[in-house]
């Protein structure tokens, strides 16, 4: 400042030339001490990042991760390893611990195949199968270290298995009715074609078949929509007392049809749960119609509504009983299965789909319920569907 005004008599331009470079100076001051602060905190992760320990890096890893050397000898297991394929210490041999053929392929690869990765699948039998994708690879350049990481498939496997096995069924299951169609069809335009009386009762066939494609239809779009619906979690509480009346009032003319009763037992108080009202009909209308359809010979059907007794979390249990001939203990645990039947013939006859209980089986799994069946043959079944009242 003092420069400026000693030659500011000089030259007019002086003093604005020197103010402009005051202000770009004062400026640039705290970008120059923030880039330095920038670099200090950069130089500080560095000196941290290099501390870290590869025990500590491995922890992070949250699926099984196993270090070894050239000699196939562990180094280091991360817990998640540890966890699932038991005790690894350092020094144990690899090979030794991974006896399954494709194991032993993929760590003398590693090791003499000069490759930087390769990958995988290894099926983990005990003690439940789990399937694995596991990849090899070298730890930076001439360590002489190498990892092993895997990464469970056993649930994508599931899913895939279940997938095909579904689009399978579910092709059966139309195929049938669609050749059936198709042989009426093809007798009304031939032999049947001037037969008023045979042309009458394949088209009632015909209309019967169509009707179960319908049905069929209808319960897969439920299943699909279902599955692709996140966990209940409304607010709104359901009636169980009002939802089962309008079932049972509903169902009443299949019940006369079958020659049934529906007997009543319903507990006082309120028996309201968290939940969707039309998704629980849904549930009561499947278990209510199967018990009429196949419970035929027992003569009566009873719905009860009681409290829990069973379970920590206060709960009600919606029982349907018949009296029919029952299920077999062997076919109990699948008969929620996707088109799983205890009697083929007999669920066809009563335009069963096969994909009732399963529905069922998804309602109560949004609704963190649940479903358990009691039978004994010549004795009739119990289907009790347990709903949380929180």
């Amino acid at each position: 400042m003092i420069a400026v005004q000693a030659f500011s008599v000089l030259s007019p331009l002086v003093a604005p030339l020197a103010m402009l470079g005051f202000v770009i100076a004062a400026m640039a001051l705290p970008l120059q001490t923030g880039r330095a602060d920038m670099d200090h905190d950069a130089s500080a992760q560095g000196g941290i990042l290099p501390q870290l320990s590869a025990e500590h890096l491995a922890a992070a890893v949250t699926e099984p991760l196993i270090v070894f050397d050239q000699t196939a000898t562990v180094v280091h297991a991360n817990a998640a390893a540890i966890s699932i394929f038991g005790s690894i210490t350092a020094g144990m041999s690899l090979p030794l611990k991974f006896r399954a053929p494709e194991m032993q392929a993929l760590i003398e690869d590693m090791l003499t195949g000069g490759v930087s990765s390769l990958a995988i699948d290894y099926v983990e039998k005990l003690p439940v199968e789990r399937v694995y994708r596991v990849s090899a690879s070298a730890i930076g350049h001439g360590t002489g270290l190498y990892v092993l990481v895997f990464k469970d498939q056993s649930e994508a496997r599931r899913i895939d298995r279940m997938r095909a096995d579904f689009i399978a069924n579910a092709s059966h299951e139309m195929r049938t009715p669609l050749a059936s169609i198709s042989g009426f069809i093809e007798t009304l335009r031939g032999p049947a074609r001037n037969d008023p009386a045979a042309r009458e009762q394949f088209l009632q066939i015909m209309q019967n078949q169509a009707g179960r494609m319908a049905r069929l239809i209808d319960d897969l779009l439920s299943l699909s929509r279902l599955e692709m619906k996140s966990f209940h979690r409304s607010g709104v509480r359901v009636d169980l007392r009002n939802v089962v009346e309008s079932v049972i009032d509903s169902l009443a003319p299949l019940a006369k049809d079958s020659g049934l009763e529906i007997e009543r037992n319903f507990a006082d108080g309120a028996l309201e749960v968290p939940g969707d009202r039309d998704e629980l009909y849904q549930v009561f209308e499947n278990l209510l119609e199967n018990a009429c359809k196949y419970g035929q010979s027992g003569e009566r059907v009873i719905v009860s509504i009681a409290p829990s007794t069973k379970g920590p979390e206060p709960g009600i249990d919606v029982t349907i009983r018949d009296f029919g001939p029952g299920i077999a203990e062997e076919h109990i645990p699948r008969v929620t299965e996707r088109f799983y039947r205890v009697d083929v013939e007999t669920s066809r006859s009563q335009k069963g789909t096969g994909l009732g209980l399963s529905i069922v089986k998804h309602i109560l799994t949004r609704h963190n319920g649940r479903l358990s069946i009691e039978s004994e043959l010549g004795k009739g079944a119990a289907f009790t569907v347990h709903l949380p009242t929180n």
